[in-house]
């Protein structure tokens, strides 16, 4: 098993979604768009795995790498290969497969609820999670549903928080697979930083560590759950 894993900064790496891929035995490709790497043949992976990041899926002007793995991503979800994005890898699956990707009314930051729908308690992948689950935000863009795209997971302040294209294409908006050390790299990125004083306030870090701390094992193995059901999906479906 060959996954592909689209990374944006250093401090965005899967996480727990990763230890998954290594317990699964599969060989990871990793490709740092944000520090020039090359994008490789999407025909040679099983599986691609897209992360965040603080730039917008619209900033080709100044990342112009962003054109290219949106086509990627587009053809290889299209061609029946699994793909798995959170959070600015839910937005490039949006933007791929056609959808709009705007700034959301405010930035949404903290430990907060994400509620299924009904659809995400029968998912294949979200199914067996319970109905609303804690979960790491940290974004200001949300998104449209694509085309024939099918709504798993909501928000009070997002309403589009996960969705499912096809059989093997799944998006998060949010985190649940991060760990600590992660969670605190991110209070070091300008972009981060701003998103949250302007939602917690100047002195709002402690605070969101804190929830995160109290809910960080919950999350962990809520991303082991979904995410491992998803490399069988994906393992699975035709090609």
């Amino acid at each position: 098993m060959k996954a592909l894993v689209l990374q944006h900064i250093a401090c965005e790496p899967p996480g727990v979604f990763e230890d998954v891929l290594v317990d699964r035995g599969a060989t990871i490709h990793r490709v740092e768009l944000d520090e020039g790497d090359r994008l490789p043949d999407w025909r040679a992976f099983d599986l691609i795995v897209a992360m965040g990041g603080p730039m917008s899926v619209n900033d080709e002007g100044d990342h112009p790498w962003l054109v290219d793995e949106k086509r990627l991503i587009g053809e290889a979800v299209q061609a029946g290969v699994g793909y798995w994005g959170a959070c600015l890898g839910v937005q490039l699956l949006a933007s791929a497969l056609g959808a709009r990707v705007y700034a959301g009314p405010e930035p949404e930051v903290g430990v907060l609820p994400v509620t299924l729908t009904d659809e995400g308690m029968n998912d294949p992948v979200m199914g067996g999670l319970p109905r609303e689950l804690p979960a790491l935000q940290w974004h200001g863009d949300t998104f449209d549903l694509p085309e024939a795209a099918v709504l798993l997971a909501s928000s009070p302040t997002y309403a589009n928080q996960a969705f499912r294209y096809s059989r093997a294409a799944y998006g998060v908006q949010f985190h649940v697979e991060v760990t600590g050390d992660m969670a605190r790299e991110w209070a070091q990125v300008p972009a981060y930083v701003d998103s949250l004083e302007r939602t917690l306030g100047r002195d709002g870090a402690p605070e969101l560590f804190a929830a995160f701390d109290r809910s960080a094992a919950e999350m962990q193995s809520h991303a082991r759950t979904m995410f491992d059901q998803w490399v069988d999906v994906a393992v699975a479906a035709p090609r």
